[in-house]
């Protein structure tokens, strides 16, 4: 769907037609967050939105964040928002498309960024994070388990998921979440992705 660009995302934050945004970072990313030790990780969180996230791993010490989106409007906010930790270097904010997107990470945040992509480019989104994830390295976060094919969000289910992402990573959790919010309840699951070599990919 090409028309989930730019301008569709800048009207959708311009107006704030978001449906699925919960105002505050996910209890299960938040949980899974607050038991890294290692605040020295290179971050990414791709197609940032709000950005609830970024501001609670910053605010955990992680010194190494890069965020983007797709909306220039939604990064201008965040520019202003995010001000002292860009100009600190603690934070990376990139306007721009993922698929283009070039660098090295350790770990990749996953929420509600795959659901918002058109499924098509799905497999797209796989190789991308392969390129882009250090061998070893995470990607982590929900994706829905639900029928929902007409978005965004997009839904998806377990069972699709496991052929898509198995080529390029080792499945260590892909699980129904136990700590979703009460509306979230069964619909979401909770995935961390070990990126393999490059050999094996």
């Amino acid at each position: 769907m090409s028309e989930l660009n730019d301008a569709f995302w800048s009207s959708r934050y311009s107006s704030e037609s978001t449906g699925w945004d919960l105002g505050k970072i996910s209890t299960p990313l938040k949980a899974y967050l607050d038991q890294i030790k290692n605040k020295e990780i290179s971050i990414l969180i791709p197609g940032c939105g709000n950005a609830y996230e970024a501001s609670y791993v910053m605010s955990l010490g992680f010194k190494k964040v890069t965020l983007i989106d797709i909306s220039a409007v939604l990064v201008e906010s965040l520019k202003a928002r995010f001000k002292d930790e860009v100009a600190s270097g603690q934070c990376e904010l990139i306007h721009g498309d993922f698929f283009e997107l070039e660098g090295d990470f350790d770990l990749v945040l996953e929420q509600t960024f795959f659901c918002a992509i058109d499924p098509n480019l799905r497999g797209s989104y796989v190789q991308k994070m392969s390129e882009i994830v250090k061998s070893g390295g995470k990607l982590a976060g929900l994706l829905f388990e639900m029928d929902k094919p007409l978005g965004p969000p997009f839904g998806g289910n377990k069972a699709e998921y496991i052929p898509l992402f198995e080529k390029y990573f080792a499945i260590k959790t892909m699980e129904i979440c136990y700590n979703s919010i009460p509306s979230r309840d069964g619909n979401e699951l909770f995935v961390i992705f070990e990126a393999k070599s490059n050999i094996d990919n």
